[in-house]
């Protein structure tokens, strides 16, 4: 049974670890989400049909990076009201020096930058629902956008504001 198991960890890790990477763009995270697949995959590989394995696989591997994705620091704990910025740099600072605070004044800087890019209605919609912390439903009443349209403007908007801070366009 653990030479079976072996067999199909060395055959999927390198799938797994570089869908995890591409996607994250974090070596350190690809490394835990595969971590985090090889035992889901240890758990359940006797019941999952081999010829379906490889699609499993990539389900479980996307759903982890979403997970992982969900667990880094949300846009509130980055874009703070002015009054806490000073408290969050000393935070930063006692964590990890001068370098850490340039680091989190700079993604502070840059996430706002990318906030005021964005155009209307998206930079409503992202600032409400990962600001704000809104449900789509709040967000739907409070802007008078049907909810439908509302989920397919925060995918829109999120994946704007993401294109512009991974090309440096802000």
């Amino acid at each position: 049974m653990k030479r079976r198991f072996r067999k199909l960890v060395d055959q999927h890790r390198h799938r797994i670890y570089t869908f995890a990477y591409y996607h994250l763009g974090n070596r350190e995270e690809a490394e835990d989400v595969s971590q985090e697949v090889l035992m889901r995959m240890w758990k359940n590989w006797e019941e999952v049909e081999p010829a379906t394995l490889p699609a499993w696989i990539t389900r479980v591997t996307r759903n982890a990076c979403i997970d992982a994705l969900r667990k880094r620091t949300r846009y509130q704990a980055m874009v703070i009201p002015e009054e806490d910025c000073e408290a969050s740099v000393r935070s930063a600072a006692d964590r990890g020096g001068q370098e850490t605070v340039l680091d989190a004044i700079d993604i502070r800087e840059r996430l706002e930058k990318a906030l005021s890019a964005l155009e209307e209605p998206y930079r409503a919609i992202v600032i409400l629902r990962e600001i704000q912390g809104m449900t789509y439903e709040e967000i739907s009443e409070v802007l008078d956008i049907p909810l439908g349209t509302i989920k397919v403007y925060l995918h829109r908007g999120r994946r704007k504001l993401r294109r512009r801070l991974v090309e440096g366009t802000v």
